[in-house]
């Protein structure tokens, strides 16, 4: 079963980040969200404890694995969408998850291999970042 949309699935409320707030002097341009993430796996930390790991590839894909979360298992537990940099911002698609629409992310800086993001729909977080 695919995840029809955020409400769907509480456990992946926190799987993509993007903007809804205007960006701020802290904000990672475009060529520096790349050298963050690219070749690189994020881990979203949610609040129900749950760490959330998508892996950004050079080639522009984007893999979520969270088969090995219980809830998780009752929808799509893997997914390879798509990632690109768009101006300042980090935005991703992915073929069922979130209904296959796009969101794009402010992502800011928030210590070593840590950021802060904020998504297009005014959801926010951290993640680590290894890799």
């Amino acid at each position: 079963m695919a995840i029809r949309s955020l409400s769907a699935a509480a456990a992946f409320a926190m799987m993509s980040a993007a903007f809804a707030l205007p960006a701020s002097a802290n904000t990672l341009s475009g060529d520096e969200i790349r050298g963050l993430i690219q070749n690189r796996t994020v881990h979203l930390s949610t609040p129900y404890g749950v760490t959330l790991p998508l892996r950004y590839a050079s080639n522009g894909e984007v893999t979520g694995d969270v088969s090995g979360i219980t809830l998780a298992r009752m929808f799509a537990p893997r997914e390879t969408g798509n990632w690109w940099v768009e101006g300042n911002q980090m935005c991703q698609q992915w073929p069922s998850w979130y209904d296959g629409e796009t969101h794009c992310f402010v992502i800011e800086p928030a210590g070593e291999n840590q950021i802060n993001w904020r998504r297009d729909d005014g959801m926010e977080g951290t993640a680590r970042i290894s890799g």
